[in-house]
């Protein structure tokens, strides 16, 4: 893999986990292009919009944790595959893709995200 994608991963995951952690105008202004496009419905478009969401998230749910399971990157592309574990016990698989501009910095992002049962119809893992 060349190291352009390499170091995709290595920024969305950066960026992910600041701004999850609590940071996220550190996160922005560390590893977001001039432009930020947003398809997640429910956090605006924008920088600023992506800030007020994550900052209200860190207020409403202190404690919540977040691993890395894979990142997968192509072209200007990056998918990361995470477990979330909020406070009340829920968990959460989610993915989500970023795209890079030519500067290496985050320019759009997409997002899907799913509880995680109690029970499974089959013995696969989420993961």
């Amino acid at each position: 893999m060349t190291e352009k994608l390499e170091n995709n991963k290595r920024s969305a995951i950066a960026f992910y986990k600041t701004a999850y952690e609590g940071e996220p105008r550190k996160a922005v202004e560390r590893y977001v292009g001039d432009r930020y496009i947003q398809h997640n419905p429910v956090v605006g478009d924008g920088p600023e919009a992506f800030i007020a969401y994550f900052e209200a998230m860190a207020e409403q749910y202190p404690g919540k944790r977040i691993e890395f399971v894979r990142s997968v990157a192509q072209d200007d592309l990056v998918a990361l595959h995470t477990h979330q574990v909020w406070p009340g016990g829920d968990e959460y698989v989610t993915m989500d893709f970023f795209r890079f501009d030519g500067n290496g910095k985050i320019v759009e992002h997409w997002d899907s995200i799913q509880l995680i049962p109690d029970k499974f119809e089959h013995g696969n893992p989420m993961y």
